[in-house]
């Protein structure tokens, strides 16, 4: 095994799992913990999108892995690689996950956008149903911060805390959409000195009226009553212009008293005109916000949450293939999903110019640029 730099520093990142709780019986035990994590991340930032791809990886790159690591007996078999990711205790595994991100990240997000995507294939027909994953996004590093599954017979509302306990978010603004907008998860946020920007919706019914009510109110009257700031923008992009105006409402003490909501300081419509061809489509969004900013800020943070759909879900599914996974049994779907962010990570700051797609083209080609990434 070589101890030069790249390899010293891939050892070194392995040390953030060295607490993970290994349940086999070590005197059985074959393969270290740390030779399955090792090559699993390996083989899919390579490409690998199931255990038996990455045990294919692992015999045909054996001399490579052992760069690393001694990989003494070998690489186990798809079959021994299904029953370790499926007894690896998930919680654990995303607490390693997040101690990781955040020693690379330091304290330097702004905006993390918080939502759930399911795993669709994750699930056994009349068993169980897809695993739901939450996972927070630093939306302008595009990097994963974290992630928790949703237990079984429960939702987001329940996940989300938990997400916001395992991570440092001091400083920076947290965009949830509806399912998030709770008075608890609000009080979470101002609790652990950071600021939310919550999507509102019928799920709170009277504040939502209120809100609605009082802007329209507002706007009739052309904004004479109240003090608002108020910013547009105009995008275009593949024959479709949209024209968003953000209109952030500071003056709500009468909401305050009415709905006693934790740390709310404004409430903001953002009025979206998108015109397709001939048809034209008309939306508007409220929110409600620990935030005092104006609306040309807000309405970034507004934007900025959809980092997670675009960079985060889609990037999943388009690139790590996930809505095609079939990894079903007990945990390994949820640490599965924890490998695939952690290779995405990787892939962000690797050092190239090319697509993501083609960065896992170029690891699976090039030893050297493989090691480069996993070091990174």
């Amino acid at each position: 095994m070589r101890t030069d730099k790249t390899v010293l520093e891939a050892i070194v990142f392995l040390e953030y799992f060295q607490d993970l709780p290994d349940h086999r019986q070590q005197g059985k035990v074959i393969y270290s913990l740390d030779e399955v994590l090792l090559l699993s991340l390996l083989a899919v930032l390579a490409g690998a999108e199931t255990f038996v791809d990455i045990a294919l990886f692992g015999s045909k790159k054996l001399d490579f892995l052992r760069r690393f690591l001694p990989f003494a007996c070998g690489t186990p078999s798809h079959d021994h690689l299904g029953d370790i990711f499926a007894a690896l205790d998930a919680e654990k595994f995303q607490d390693c996950f997040t101690a990781w991100v955040a020693a690379r990240t330091g304290t330097q997000t702004d905006v993390i956008a918080i939502d759930g995507k399911t795993v669709r294939r994750s699930g056994k027909k009349g068993a169980r149903d897809a695993i739901h994953m939450v996972s927070a996004f630093a939306a302008r590093q595009r990097l994963v911060l974290g992630q928790v599954k949703v237990a079984e017979k429960s939702n987001e509302i329940v996940a989300i805390p938990k997400l916001l306990e395992m991570l440092d978010i001091e400083g920076a603004i947290v965009t949830i959409d509806a399912m998030g907008c709770q008075r608890d998860i609000a009080l979470k946020i101002i609790d652990k000195k950071a600021d939310f920007l919550l999507a509102l919706k019928g799920n709170q019914g009277s504040l939502r009226e209120d809100t609605e009510v009082f802007a329209k109110e507002q706007k009739d009257r052309n904004y004479n009553d109240t003090s608002v700031s108020r910013h547009q923008t105009v995008d275009g992009d593949h024959g479709r212009i949209e024209t968003r105006t953000t209109t952030v409402f500071q003056d709500i003490v009468w909401l305050q008293e009415r709905h006693n909501w934790p740390g709310l300081k404004a409430v903001v419509m953002v009025e979206s005109i998108r015109e397709i061809n001939s048809e034209t489509q008309q939306e508007t969004r409220f929110y409600v916000t620990s935030l005092q900013l104006p609306a040309e800020e807000t309405g970034r943070f507004v934007r900025d949450h959809w980092a997670v759909e675009n960079s985060l879900h889609w990037v999943m599914d388009m690139v790590l293939r996930d809505d095609e996974c079939r990894v079903r049994t007990d945990h390994a779907p949820a640490n599965f999903t924890t490998i695939k962010h952690m290779a995405l990570n990787l892939l962000r700051v690797a050092p190239s110019k090319d697509s993501l797609r083609l960065r896992r083209k170029v690891a699976a080609w090039d030893d050297e640029f493989l090691a480069q990434i996993i070091s990174g």
